[in-house]
């Protein structure tokens, strides 16, 4: 990190970033459909203002893997309206495009000679927006293929076992600065935590030596979507599994703002995590204000700064413990009510304070944690009723816990705010994890391959996930025949037949069951 003349432009490359848009999101509410919208088009605005020369989205652009028509409509019109201009772009990418973008056109989109692109956008693809299908396509292949969109970073899984990625980086010149770009879209966490720890499972191509550019003269950017809370280590990448070539990473899917780059002892790289554009998750981390960063590079230097986003949402967050209430009893409910009627009422009128201007008079969202040990608990819905028009969520102001039990161990009994960030991965056990507590084996298809194809299934709707799984077995099994009876060749029926034996013999029955 360093200052940098403000007046060389020629040679600064000028980077606005963002993740987690969850373009869609809540988008049935009458009250919130919009809020997901005007955040991005906000963004998209102050890449305009500030003149960049591209936006870097670090996944989750969607909320949902199959976004709906509306969705998807809105999303292009605000690109349409933002990228194509007449203005020129002032860098180049000198990489080879046909391995950086894998679509069928192979470059990137202000080259096409039928666009006129004036503001680049790169993206990855997260865990909501990941490739799915027998085509494996994202809901951000749809916008590369309409040419608005780089899309990059998509991974593919090469060899057996845990497989094999390699990440080619983007190389990016724009006078005397040369940036190299490594994207990673989202992998399940558990397998890339065993792919980093595995030798050569992860590899990453460094740029070629020239003449007026060594190795070094280049700047290292990596923006990536995965887990960063170690809530489980197994569960979540170390910053410390990532090469120390790296300069700066641009870490999505953490829905909390920490925007300000933050070095990673012995490691020599910088981290920035930019947080979620609209709240998703009613949490302490999430009602923090939101901002992008604005990434100016010259050289080996950076200049980050942040920019707040001012059509966002307000949001009130606040914690309670009833049995520290000295004006509530425990048997008296309406004591109960009169004093979330007051802290709910405080907030409110909080959130009407902060707002600067009558136009950004918002419908606020109020989320209250409510700690309600040694009391009796009240129904949330019924609760919200007397402030709809009054705040945004009415339905789900009000969430009860309480304190963990003495002599209970408090990191199983207490549910941390990271984990409440993503509740759709609470509550599910991997087939992995079903096998072994039944002492099967698994003596056809791999376990892991089932496991992603569940998931896919369950949460892509993906209706083709276990006819993949299965063919693709069958392919390798196809292979590894072949090679062991020297290049005999089995034609498919036959092949088909002989699985079909095999998994009768082997009683088939038990995956089935399970």
């Amino acid at each position: 990190m360093g200052d940098l003349p403000r007046e060389d432009n020629s040679n600064t490359l000028r980077v606005l970033v963002a993740t987690d848009c969850h373009l869609g999101y809540m988008e049935k509410d009458e009250v919130r459909r919009h809020d997901s919208f005007l955040a991005f088009e906000e963004i998209c605005k102050i890449a305009d203002e500030k003149q960049v020369d591209l936006v870097l989205l670090g996944g989750d652009l969607f909320h949902e893997n199959k976004p709906s028509r509306t969705t998807l409509v809105k999303a292009i019109e605000i690109l349409r309206r933002h990228c194509l201009n007449d203005r020129p772009v002032q860098f180049q990418v000198v990489s080879d495009q046909t391995v950086n973008f894998a679509n069928l056109f192979g470059h990137v989109n202000y080259e096409d000679p039928h666009f006129n692109i004036g503001l680049p956008v790169f993206s990855i693809h997260g865990n909501h927006d990941d490739p799915a299908g027998v085509d494996n396509l994202s809901a951000i292949d749809i916008l590369s293929a309409c040419n608005l969109v780089n899309y990059f970073g998509k991974m593919i899984l090469e060899g057996s076992g845990v497989g094999q990625i390699t990440l080619y980086p983007i190389l990016m010149k724009k006078g005397s600065t040369n940036v190299a770009l490594y994207g990673l879209g989202n992998i399940r966490d558990e397998r890339l935590n065993r792919m980093f720890q595995t030798p050569h499972a992860v590899q990453w191509m460094r740029p070629e030596v020239q003449e007026s550019c060594e190795v070094s003269d280049w700047f290292n950017i990596l923006v990536l979507h995965q887990n960063r809370v170690k809530t489980n280590p197994k569960n979540a990448i170390n910053e410390h599994f990532l090469p120390r070539f790296l300069d700066f990473i641009v870490w999505g899917h953490e829905h909390e703002c920490l925007v300000d780059p933050q070095e990673v002892p012995g490691m020599g790289f910088h981290i920035t995590q930019p947080g979620s554009s609209v709240a998703t998750s009613l949490i302490d981390g999430e009602s923090k204000p939101k901002h992008v960063l604005l990434l100016e590079i010259k050289g080996n230097q950076y200049r980050p700064t942040k920019i707040p986003l001012t059509s966002v949402r307000p949001f009130e967050y606040t914690e309670i413990v009833l049995k520290e209430e000295t004006d509530i009893s425990p048997n008296d409910q309406n004591s109960i009510l009169e004093h979330l009627d007051k802290v709910v009422s405080n907030l409110i009128d909080k959130s009407r304070r902060n707002a600067t201007s009558r136009s950004e008079l918002k419908l606020p969202l109020v989320r209250v944690k409510v700690d309600y040990s040694g009391f009796m608990t009240i129904n949330p819905q019924r609760f919200g009723q007397k402030y709809v028009g009054k705040v945004a969520n009415p339905q789900d102001i009000l969430i009860f816990s309480k304190a963990s039990k003495k002599g209970r161990n408090e990191s199983a009994a207490v549910i941390s705010d990271a984990e409440r960030l993503r509740p759709e991965e609470l509550n599910q056990q991997n087939i992995e994890a079903l096998v072994a507590e039944s002492n099967l084996k698994m003596e056809i298809l791999p376990v892991n391959d089932l496991d992603v194809a569940l998931h896919n299934f369950v949460n892509k709707d993906d209706k083709m996930a276990f006819y993949t799984c299965v063919q693709h077995n069958i392919q390798e099994t196809r292979s590894k025949l072949a090679k062991d009876t020297d290049g005999a060749k089995f034609e498919e029926d036959d092949l088909i037949l002989k699985v079909g034996e095999c998994l009768e013999a082997r009683k088939l029955y038990k995956f089935y069951n399970l």
